[in-house]
């Protein structure tokens, strides 16, 4: 199975067309203001124009009102929603898009009893755990904690990048990675020769 690759917090129409080049599957747009890679839907709808087809968009939310959700999907065409708050399954279910959870792993977690609150979500996202920080930790957790046997699909996330991304796919055979801090020059600006390493070793393994 190939493992697909997310390239998230893009907020330049130069770093969204270098991870179409390099092969990713889908990128990621973050709406949530506190975020570095924030990016206003004006931006993110000429982004996603800007997009060779079959490139998946997703759209990151935390603790979004409605309103707001549906304010970005009328600007911009999103394939996929991505909730990375306390949100639960009925809210991620009102959109009417294929929508991916987030879970940030803590020690001693029963990650399939938690994946399965939301048995309509597309896939379920692992992610570090920091306190006050919903995503783009820039760290990894134990990876040892995800379980062999599941019946959703894991994209994971947490301080994968060039260096550590093959190990993790050969260790856990997730769906999908996803990629944000590990493949940056600075915050919100990507750089295309991480991005193409990156790419390179998830295929490679």
């Amino acid at each position: 199975m190939a493992t697909r690759v997310k390239i998230c917090g893009i907020t330049r129409v130069e770093d969204a067309r270098a991870a179409a080049a390099a092969g990713a599957d889908a990128i990621g747009l973050v709406f949530y203001a506190p975020s570095p890679r924030a990016v206003e839907p004006a931006r993110a709808a000429e982004i996603v124009r800007a997009l060779p087809p079959f490139v998946t968009t997703v759209g990151l939310f935390v603790d979004a009102p409605a309103e707001q959700v549906r304010a970005v999907l009328e600007q911009v065409p999103l394939d996929v929603l991505q909730f990375h708050g306390d949100e639960p399954e009925p809210y991620c279910l009102q959109f009417g898009r294929p929508y991916l959870k987030a879970i940030r792993v803590r020690a001693g977690d029963d990650l399939n009893a938690l994946a399965g609150q939301w048995p309509s979500a597309s896939g379920i996202l692992l992610d570090s755990f920091k306190p006050g920080v919903p995503g783009g930790t820039g760290l990894t957790f134990d990876w040892s904690m995800i379980p062999s046997e599941r019946s959703w699909s894991l994209v994971l996330a947490g301080g994968l990048d060039a260096s550590n991304v093959a190990e993790a796919v050969s260790r856990v055979k997730p769906w999908a990675v996803d990629v944000s801090g590990g493949v940056e020059a600075a915050k919100g600006i990507k750089d295309a020769n991480k991005i193409n390493a990156f790419v390179h070793e998830v295929k490679r393994v």
